[in-house]
């Protein structure tokens, strides 16, 4: 029997990580798959780790593990210290918000259980699930980095800033990641197009954005910052 390790940052999520670990706990997995929850707290300054802890004891049949950064590192450094403990046989990551619906998990490991895929990309600009409509010039910037870093990766991505990525534990545990901010997603597409054979697949998933008043933390900073890691991953750093 498999086992799905599912990482999950949070920053600041206080008020509703119950929400996204409830709908982690309530999907039934394909296969009789076993899930695997690392939740990395990066050192919030609200009722985060209160809210976890809680949550941990009052569902012991949802297997959750817990680790937290004595100092903020960010996202990336969260993600870093999730994927290092994982153990299961494929990891996926999950933000903390409820952008991403986990009832799509099934969708987005079906191609790695049936050997095709080695990792799988969910695309919030393909296929026919519902999307949140919210910001124009958000969503110009992401389609601009993906056609960016496409060009470098020679791959066909349609959303390479996409949260959600699952892989092959081997191929993701294999990788030397340094990004400990929001680079992580334009460093790990540079660094797994260099695979050898690596496969690499693309499904429709649905996006119930928030905006910035209900917490998003992305801004157009981040976004210069992702485009210098797509030259500095697939140029300087090959």
């Amino acid at each position: 029997m498999s086992t799905l390790s599912i990482v999950i940052p949070a920053y600041n999520e206080g008020p509703t990580i119950h929400r996204i670990l409830n709908k982690v706990k309530a999907v039934v997995l394909t296969n009789d798959m076993k899930k695997e929850v690392i939740i990395v707290n990066d050192c919030s300054k609200d009722n985060t780790e209160e809210a976890i802890l809680a949550y941990q004891a009052a569902n012991p049949d949802l297997p959750i593990t817990y680790y937290k950064h004595e100092v903020n590192q960010g996202k990336g450094a969260a993600l870093h210290t999730g994927i290092k403990k994982a153990t299961g046989d494929f990891v996926i990551i999950q933000d903390a918000d409820l952008e991403y619906d986990p009832e799509e998990y099934n969708i987005l490991l079906k191609p790695l259980l049936n050997d095709f895929a080695d990792v799988v990309y969910g695309s919030r600009f393909v296929g026919g699930e519902p999307h949140r409509i919210l910001f124009f010039w958000h969503s110009i910037g992401n389609r601009w980095l993906t056609t960016a870093s496409n060009m470098f990766t020679n791959l066909n991505l349609t959303d390479m800033e996409t949260c959600y990525k699952v892989f092959k534990r081997e191929i993701i545990q294999g990788i030397k990641l340094e990004e400990k901010r929001f680079g992580f997603e334009p460093e790990v597409t540079a660094k797994i197009s260099r695979i050898p054979k690596v496969r690499i697949y693309e499904v429709g998933i649905s996006y119930y954005g928030r905006t910035y008043e209900e917490g998003k933390k992305i801004g157009m900073k981040d976004a210069f910052r992702a485009l210098y890691c797509i030259i500095k991953y697939n140029v300087f750093k090959k």
